[in-house]
């Protein structure tokens, strides 16, 4: 037996409050556990640079670098070209905007 299910499409798109999008920004973000480690690891630092990531975490810099992407792309981090390296910092205003976010998204 063949079972068909259809699904009703939205007519019209949906709308997203800023927190919505926010939060889900940020939770993508920190979906992945190499993001959350890189996360402490600068929350320890006052900044730190690309090379010094693979000294800590033990992966391919081209990897390290893709999470350090996806931190920066939600705004959670900072990245600062000093030739020929680029110095990472934590984004303090959208991490405690984040904090704040996700401490009244689970209250």
């Amino acid at each position: 037996m063949n079972y068909l299910i259809h699904m009703q499409r939205t007519a019209a798109p949906i709308d997203y409050s800023i927190q919505e999008e926010k939060i889900a920004r940020y939770a993508k973000a920190l979906a992945h556990p190499i993001r959350i480690r890189i996360l402490k690891f600068l929350d320890q630092q006052a900044c730190c640079f690309t090379g010094e990531f693979t000294e800590e975490i033990p992966l391919a810099q081209s990897t390290i670098s893709q999470h350090l992407k996806e931190l920066k792309d939600a705004g959670l981090i900072q990245g600062n070209v000093m030739p020929p390296r680029i110095k990472y910092c934590i984004n303090k205003e959208a991490w405690m905007e984040a904090k704040q976010y996700f401490t009244n998204f689970f209250s």
